[in-house]
């Protein structure tokens, strides 16, 4: 099983907490990360608030190549519709390039209205650009050659330095909509699981499939999915359960100022009328935090390597991608969750079977 470190470089600890301080504990986590033995790390893309304040996850790990010698090192998610698709294309070529082939793509529509505000991007033609993107930039990094498209009218240019090898396998999405399902499905991505059942409770029905399957045919399967999700491991099951709780309620107040997502003002914006569904009306927000707040996945090493099976017969993933410190955790409490996951859950379930592209062998046979 691949076991990668999802970070968002989330801030939410105060604005008396300095930025470059954050900045600098997250690329020491992520260089402790490849120290502990994780597989990878996956770096987000957010901008103009403290939900986020990595703005540009190529660019973060083009950094980490350079501090790094096996990690490989994943974006979760890189947002399509605020990139030109040459600049993308050339970037993602260039980190692969540096990393020695150590790059997987996570790809994603994007949200939140002060972020499309800010970019000077229409958010009603999110949907159009990202489907255009990707179908500009995915063959792109097959070919080394970039033409088309209906909005961007590219003329034909050869892209320097070529692609360094094929990126099968290595490319995912994290969308919801069923139009960027669609999407993701002709270009053959694997999907990234970021929300979590509690625990006792099914998985909402798996969209992705009945995308896949209308794209490529009935009786076809997608990839494996990449689970994530919040860890928090302690030798006190009430310990972790308090904490985990605690800071995973944070992370889910902050993402609802981030969406928006007391108001149904997203979901009257052309292409993110399925967003009405995922509405939580402010009487409820309390209770939808509090509900949040059991999803994690806390407890002892043995309560949370328990857990972890669960999800795997739910998903069969082929790795699992936790986030280890989330919603204002303190920097030592971080750095002791992810030497003690490490430590006592990470050999564990590493040792059990997946199905996976991104095992050494398909590297490999992909160079």
């Amino acid at each position: 099983m691949h076991i990668g470190m999802g970070t968002g470089f989330a801030h939410q600890r105060g604005e008396a907490y300095d930025d470059a301080r954050l900045i600098r504990e997250e690329f020491a986590n992520c260089v402790l990360a490849e120290e502990l033995g994780f597989d990878s790390v996956w770096i987000t893309e957010h901008h103009f608030s403290d939900y986020s304040i990595c703005t540009n996850p190529v660019q973060a790990l083009t950094y980490l190549a350079g501090r790094t010698k096996r990690i490989r090192l994943g974006t979760q998610v890189i947002v399509v519709p605020w990139h030109d698709p040459v600049r993308l294309a050339e970037s993602i070529i260039m980190l692969d390039h540096v990393s020695e082939g150590r790059t997987i793509l996570g790809f994603g529509r994007g949200l939140a209205r002060h972020e499309f505000k800010g970019l000077r991007i229409d958010q009603a033609k999110a949907k159009e650009l990202y489907n255009e993107i990707l179908s500009l930039v995915i063959p792109a990094l097959e070919t080394g050659v970039m033409e088309g498209g209906e909005m961007f009218r590219q003329p034909r240019v050869e892209l320097r330095p070529r692609p360094l090898r094929s990126f099968e396998g290595r490319k995912f999405c994290g969308s919801y909509s069923e139009s960027s399902l669609e999407v993701a499905a002709r270009l053959g991505f694997g999907r990234i699981v970021l929300m979590l059942p509690q625990r006792g409770t099914m998985p909402e029905p798996d969209d992705y499939a009945a995308a896949w399957q209308r794209v490529h045919g009935p009786g076809t399967a997608a990839p494996k999915p990449c689970v994530s999700g919040q860890i928090l491991v302690d030798e006190s099951a009430d310990r972790a359960l308090e904490v985990g709780a605690r800071h995973v309620s944070h992370t889910m107040r902050a993402a609802i100022k981030n969406y928006e997502m007391d108001t149904d003002v997203v979901s009257k914006i052309p292409g993110y009328e399925s967003y009405a569904k995922r509405v939580i009306p402010p009487e409820t927000v309390d209770a939808a935090v509090a509900a949040f707040g059991q999803t994690v996945i806390s407890g002892t090493p043995q309560m949370v390597i328990e857990r972890l099976w669960e999800l795997k017969g739910l998903y069969d993933p082929q790795a699992f991608m936790p986030h280890l410190y989330y919603g204002g955790m303190a920097q030592d409490e971080a750095v002791r969750n992810m030497r003690m996951f490490a430590a006592e859950v990470m050999p564990e379930i590493k040792s059990w079977t997946a199905t996976s592209s991104l095992d050494d062998v398909f590297m490999r046979d992909a160079a």
